[in-house]
């Protein structure tokens, strides 16, 4: 069986992914576990009891491998071997870690254990009145307090588990389910079906045997996944936006099946994280044409600090909890117009803005946050109209239109017409506490884009798409006014440039700042770094940014976003080469500003901390 992963290192097959000692442990494991089955059912007595314990056998057979492959690493942490899937990949290691399985109280003792802690936890959902204490002592013991006619009778729920897909639960009643809890697919995130065939290929060697139902194919199915996957239509022209289609019809699908399934005050409980638009945008409008009104949303930190899901990236580590109910019949057919609505929605992300940064919530999960009231306003007047058209945006090849909505309707308003509302509403917010200034900040576009992009994503690299959200909150043209100049593209990746990779690559603009405030704080910056101090205090004073307001507010705004480098006390991004530049310009402050500019929010409380 092929491996789609790390073929360009050799690994063709499944069983490459492992080291020949750790693929000799693993086959002894599937030959004992067939010896065991073949043992017991040639017992009296074998039933579905039996056939349940050799699956979560299989099961902690399975969490071995995930432990011992060579993709997996030392967690200098916590000192103890990572597993495979720490990221949502296949990270091939030349240098991998490896856990000793026979050791006693480690290996498949540890994982049995973790297999029957999790089956009690289980257990104790259904039977809250069994003591805990007794799922631990023999079966006897279990029974007769089962038996104990001083305890109160207890009738266990009524359980069914399904193996079925979402968009056709056929054997679910109509509005027979008060409550619906869903963790969707995350649009191009993470590849599930892909990720799965890791553990398949051996579950159908062990558990295959006890449930052979369960594993006729070859392989997980891929193509009735709901995910936007462009290698689904690979060879096809525009592949991305036929996955993005593919994947927002999938979910429509399983959403109007939630919605017939559920009683008329049901309630529908989404977990999603996703920092693109598109991902939102396909799953709000899923969720509108299915029928639901977005009632609450809140935010909830879910990643741990660590993760390499979020690690040095621009990535979101909160999910957004929606909550989300069958529509109401509309009492009139009254038309609402977006123009009319528009407000509404900026005033709902504003009423909750300032509570949810209280609440820690920053960077790039502060606007997912406000996603979640904007699109509560709108799904609760959906659908909205246009009351005059809205232009199409011309492609890179000249041609208007959307890629994704091949029929355009410049009357209709879209979930991403609320996000970019949201976003622009969380983007004066956000500029007037960098200020700490009631009026809007006077940044022209580019700097404005500049200083968003690092307080947004705290990472000089990040995803092409959402850059191009900003670009337009700001008024800009990704690619004409961004692109090569003070940043690059790698592929679907923008890479923010320091003041010297900008000077090496001459894309800075005058040193009075004519074209943008930017230039300027890029050229003094690069002045202090390469010739000295002086130098740079010469260029401000010649070029009389001392006395512009533009450039004081452009050099507070830079200061409050950029690293700070380990001179001044900082620790993430202190390595990075933006830092250079904070530190450059930091001392620039105290030589020439500091009556007229306070020291940065973040270097006074660094201050008091200590």
């Amino acid at each position: 069986m092929f491996s789609d992963r790390s073929k360009v290192y050799g690994v063709n097959y499944w069983r490459d992914l492992f080291s020949p000692r750790q693929l000799y442990c693993h086959c002894t494991s599937v030959e004992v576990f067939r010896t065991l089955l073949e043992e017991e059912q040639a017992k009296s007595g074998f039933g579905e009891v039996q056939k349940a314990a050799f699956g979560y056998l299989a099961l902690a057979l399975d969490k071995i491998l995930d432990y011992n492959s060579r993709c997996i690493t030392w967690h200098s942490g916590r000192e103890v071997v990572d597993h495979t899937f720490r990221q949502h990949a296949f990270p091939f290691k030349w240098s991998h870690a490896e856990m000793a399985p026979l050791v006693v109280g480690l290996g498949y003792d540890w994982a049995l254990e973790q297999s029957g802690k999790c089956l009690a936890e289980l257990i104790d959902l259904l039977r809250p009145d069994i003591d805990k204490e007794s799922l631990k002592s023999s079966q006897s013991y279990v029974q007769d307090s089962l038996l104990d006619v001083n305890k109160p009778k207890f009738t266990p729920p009524k359980v069914t588990i399904s193996n079925k897909s979402g968009d056709n639960l056929d054997h679910i009643e109509d509005h027979s389910v008060d409550a619906v809890v869903m963790d969707p697919p995350y649009y191009d995130n993470v590849m599930y079906a892909e990720l799965s065939d890791f553990f398949y290929v051996w579950l159908k060697r062990t558990a295959g045997y006890i449930y052979p139902q369960l594993f006729k194919r070859k392989l997980t199915d891929k193509e009735n996944e709901a995910v936007a996957n462009p290698a689904k239509f690979k060879g096809e022209t525009k592949a991305r936006d036929l996955a993005y289609a593919d994947y927002r019809n999938r979910m429509a699908g399983i959403f109007a099946e939630c919605h017939r399934v559920l009683t008329n005050d049901g309630v529908l409980m989404l977990m999603f994280t996703h920092k693109a638009t598109g991902a939102w945008d396909a799953l709000a409008k899923g969720l509108l044409d299915a029928g639901f009104v977005i009632t609450a949303s809140w935010p909830v930190n879910t990643e741990a600090e660590g993760s390499l899901h979020i690690k040095d990236k621009a990535a979101a580590n909160s999910t957004i909890f929606l909550v989300c109910r069958p529509r109401p019949e509309k009492e009139t057919d009254e038309v609402v117009f977006w123009e009319d609505l528009e407000p509404q929605v900026t005033a709902a992300v504003l009423q909750r803005v300032e509570s949810f940064r209280k609440a820690g919530i920053s960077g790039i999960d502060l606007y997912l946050a406000c996603f979640g009231p904007a699109l509560e306003v709108f799904s609760k007047h959906w659908p909205v109209k246009r009351g005059t058209p809205k232009p199409q945006i011309a492609s890179k090849t000249g041609k208007k239109g959307s890629s994704t909505e091949p029929d355009f309707d410049p009357y209709a308003t879209s979930p991403e017409d609320v996000l970019t509302t949201a976003r622009t509403a969380v983007k004066g917010w956000i500029l007037k506490q960098i200020m700490q200034s009631e009026r809007q900040a006077s940044l022209d576009p580019l700097l404005e884009w500049f200083v968003l992009a690092w307080h947004t994503f705290r990472a000089p690299q990040f995803a092409y798409d959402e850059a191009l959200n900003l670009a337009r909150v700001v008024g800009l043209d990704m690619d004409r006014d961004i692109i090569d100049v003070i940043a690059g593209k790698k592929a679907s990746e923008v890479i923010l440039w320091d003041s010297e990779t900008r000077a090496a690559k001459s894309s800075l603009g005058s040193t009075a700042g004519t074209r943008s405030i930017l230039d300027a704080l890029h050229h003094t910056a690069h002045a202090a770094r390469a010739r000295s101090l002086e130098a740079a205090k010469e260029l401000v004073i010649k070029n009389d940014l001392d006395k512009s307001t533009e450039f004081i507010d452009g050099l507070k705004a830079v200061l409050e976003v950029l690293p700070i480098s380990r001179s001044f006390g900082g620790t993430d991004g202190a390595d990075l080469p933006a830092a250079n530049d904070f530190e450059s310009l930091e001392n620039i402050r105290r030589l020439i500003f500091s009556n007229k500019l306070r020291a940065p929010l973040r270097l006074q409380q660094s201050l008091l901390d200590n």
